[in-house]
């Protein structure tokens, strides 16, 4: 994991569904080993998003602008590990991270994490605390390449006091150096015709759970609803 922190990198996502990935790791077990974290290869995180009053970030990607930041805390939570996290995502399709140790999971922003934000962003503007969100990740580490694919599952969200989970969808993504065609889980998405998707957690969440616009995200919305067979479970 040390040799592949990538914390400059390029992102490739996917969605898919849980048989789809069983049959996409019994091709590739060979070529990647796995995160273990004391007896745990399902890790459990949370993370608390934070955003402008108005949802600038949010209205910023789903505009389809670049250099684009996001903003939250993370807990790790088989490593008691909590950071905030700083991620800028280049006009290049580059995304470079930036992080500082928390001793919690806190929801607001203290003077300090307000500062660390503005020496690592220069982003000035208030923010505030807007979507919770939850999921289990199964972590792989190709044998030969530098490239860390991350599985995420059973995805949940949390706002206020309405919750949404949405336990069949799988959000595959590829940490690499660079774009890397030799990748062999990358190669045995596309001879199953699953292709790359634009995709932001944090997006999907405030546009199934608030009113903002979401018109850009329609059509990856109904996807998710297809792969899914609309197994979207809210709680209000």
């Amino acid at each position: 994991m040390d040799g592949v922190a990538l914390m400059n990198r390029t992102d490739t996502k996917y969605i898919l569904s849980k048989t789809q990935l069983m049959d996409v790791l019994e091709s590739v077990k060979n070529h990647y080993r796995i995160l273990d974290i004391k007896g745990v290869r399902n890790n459990h995180y949370r993370s608390q998003y934070y955003d402008t009053p108005d949802f600038y970030f949010y209205r910023r990607h789903h505009s389809g602008k670049k250099n684009r930041l996001k903003i939250r805390k993370r807990l790790y939570v088989e490593s008691s590990l909590t950071f905030l996290e700083v991620k800028f995502k280049s006009n290049k399709d580059r995304t470079e991270k930036n992080r500082t140790k928390l001793t919690e999971l806190s929801q607001e922003l203290s003077a300090e994490n307000l500062d660390y934000i503005h020496d690592t962003s220069h982003f000035e503007e208030i923010l505030e605390p807007k979507l919770m969100n939850s999921f289990e990740r199964i972590t792989l580490v190709d044998q030969s390449l530098p490239e860390r694919i991350t599985i995420d599952l059973d995805l949940a969200f949390e706002m206020g006091s309405r919750t949404l989970r949405i336990p069949d969808l799988v959000i595959v993504e590829a940490k690499q150096e660079r774009q890397n065609r030799h990748s062999v889980f990358l190669n045995a998405l596309k001879e199953r015709l699953i292709r790359p998707e634009s995709m932001s957690k944090y997006c999907l969440g405030v546009a199934l759970m608030t009113d903002q616009k979401a018109n850009m995200f329609k059509e990856k919305i109904r996807r998710i609803k297809s792969i899914t067979h609309g197994n979207f479970k809210y709680n209000d």
